[in-house]
Parts: structure tokens; sequence; C-alpha cells
């Protein structure tokens, strides 16, 4: 398998992100969007497919790291690794809020071997982001599940539909929580 294609299926596991309701005053998309973003800090894993395409049928594991971008600004950094077998690669994304909506980068964008970030929205405990490389054009819809468990799917255009080509569920690493002393 191409280290490529090994890049792009993990990088697209890491994208999660935002933006805001037309019926809603901006301050308080931002808080709603900022509250979204920190429930999803923290310690995350879980296993992938690839469900469609040349790699249907490829199974990979993800352990991701999200902290908030800071604390005026709406978004979050995603650190971590995806593993193929034996193959493990470095997975890295930021997504941040602008006046315009929301962007960012997984691994060095598209420019790179990574892809670009080119809009997003929250709506409750989901997120739907556009993603962009060259002709590759897609969205990544990230659902919470409770508090400890988070859905992805990775879907890129064909024609006019959708196709669902990742899925990814998550599950809060628990062991990596910091817990309190018991006197």
């Amino acid at each position: 398998m191409s280290s490529r294609l090994f890049s792009l299926i993990g990088g697209l596991a890491v994208l999660t992100a935002a933006a805001t309701s037309a019926y809603a005053p901006q301050a308080d998309a931002a808080s709603r969007d900022k509250t979204f973003f920190q429930q999803i800090s923290g310690g995350w894993k879980g296993p992938g497919e690839i469900v469609n395409g040349k790699y249907k049928g490829t199974k990979f594991s993800c352990n991701l790291t999200g902290t908030p971008v800071s604390d005026s600004d709406v978004g979050i950094k995603l650190d971590g690794t995806c593993r193929v077998g034996v193959f493990q690669q470095p997975m890295s994304a930021v997504i941040t809020q602008s006046s315009s909506g929301y962007s960012g980068k997984f691994l060095d964008g598209a420019q790179g071997k990574g892809l670009d970030i080119i809009s997003g929205s929250v709506s409750g405990d989901k997120v739907v982001m556009g993603i962009n490389r060259q002709q590759l054009n897609g969205a990544m819809v990230a659902s919470l599940r409770g508090d400890n468990k988070m859905n992805i799917t990775i879907s890129v255009k064909v024609e006019d539909q959708l196709v669902p080509v990742i899925g990814l569920t998550l599950d809060r690493d628990v062991d990596a929580m910091a817990v309190g002393s018991i006197k």
C-alpha cells in the first residue's frame, strides 16, 4: 500500500470541526462551537475501515489527542498516529474558526500530502467539514455519541453524490484521563 494512501487514510480520520446557525447571533454561535471543541478535547482511539474504492476492506486504527487551539480562538489541534498492520503514520490537523467560517489543514495541507479544510458547521453534537485536495472534494461528518464515543464518516463527491469512503469509531481514551486521588 502506498504511503500516500496511508497518509490520506489517517488524515481523513483525523479531521473533525465546525461553524454556525443562520438564526443565532455570532457570539452565541462561537460559544456553542467552542463548547463542542472542548467536548472533543482529550484522547481518542479506535478502529476504522475503508468502505469503498480500490482499498475497500482495509482496516486501520488511530490514537489521537485533541487540544483547543487557544483560550481565545475556536477550533482544535489534533495529533497522534494511525496504524495499518505494522505500518504507523504520524497524524495532525488544525481547524480554526475565521470570519468566513472554518478552515485548516490535515498534515501539510493540499499543497503537500494532506487535505485542506475549506468549510464547516457545528450543530449540537455533530460537525460537518468540507474537505479538498486538488480535484477531490468531499465532507467529513463527526458525531458524538454520549461523552465517550465519536463516529466519523468521510465521503467524497462522485458526480452529484457524496459516497462514503471511510468509517471510523473512536472511544475516549479513559486510561489517559487524569484521575483524582481517594482519601
